[in-house]
């Protein structure tokens, strides 16, 4: 398998995580592609993923797989035993909700605040940007914020009781959202704790 990446960037990272997870990083060639200089829009990139974004998974029959969750959702069913996207229908279904949930609400939002509000990755590569577009994106991040601290009251993680790929979106999220200088309001203190403890998992803290 191959994963086509830029390290360092939250979605990518979203990857990583769930390999380590999975325990599969050792099976993995890690093909580098330069975002910011715009690599991932040329011909060659486009063929493989229409949609020019990374991370993207390579088969070796050839079959291309985009998306952070659809990539998991692949990663965790190689062995049969998956542990990150639920294995009942209600399992599945309310993990799926709420890695939905940080994605929209917390990781896109982030993005979108970097991509329109700021420089982001340069005029070349962003292209068009609306500041406010942007600026309404970071209140709907914070306000995404303050939802997950609520699920979090009453649950370890933010499916239930176990890790899963809900956390992993979120985490990227707060690693954008420090990154795009987005602080966790203080009184998001169960979100606070949640992220120590993810932090912690050898998969991340490695």
């Amino acid at each position: 398998m191959k994963v086509y990446e830029f390290p360092g960037f939250p979605n990518p990272a979203r990857v990583r995580i769930a390999l380590a997870e999975k325990g599969l990083i050792d099976q993995v060639e890690f093909v580098s592609v330069n975002v910011p200089e715009g690599e991932h829009l040329s011909d060659a990139f486009r063929a493989k993923n229409p949609s020019a974004a990374v991370p993207m998974l390579e088969l070796e029959d050839g079959t291309c797989i985009a998306e952070c969750t659809a990539i998991t959702e692949y990663l965790d069913q190689i062995d049969g035993a998956p542990t990150l996207t639920g294995k009942s229908p209600k399992e599945r279904a309310v993990i799926h909700m709420m890695q939905r949930r940080a994605e929209a609400g917390l990781l896109d939002a982030v993005a979108t605040y970097f991509h329109h509000a700021t420089p982001g990755l340069g005029a070349d590569v962003e292209g068009y940007q609306n500041a406010e577009w942007g600026e309404h994106q970071k209140e709907n991040a914070l306000k995404g914020m303050r939802y997950l601290d609520g699920v979090l009251a009453d649950r370890p993680y933010l499916a239930g009781n176990e890790f899963s790929v809900a956390d992993i979106t979120a985490f990227a999220g707060l690693i954008f959202a420090g990154f795009a200088d987005i602080t966790v309001p203080q009184d998001c203190a169960n979100l606070k704790d949640w992220h120590m403890r993810v932090s912690a998992r050898p998969s991340i803290a490695a």
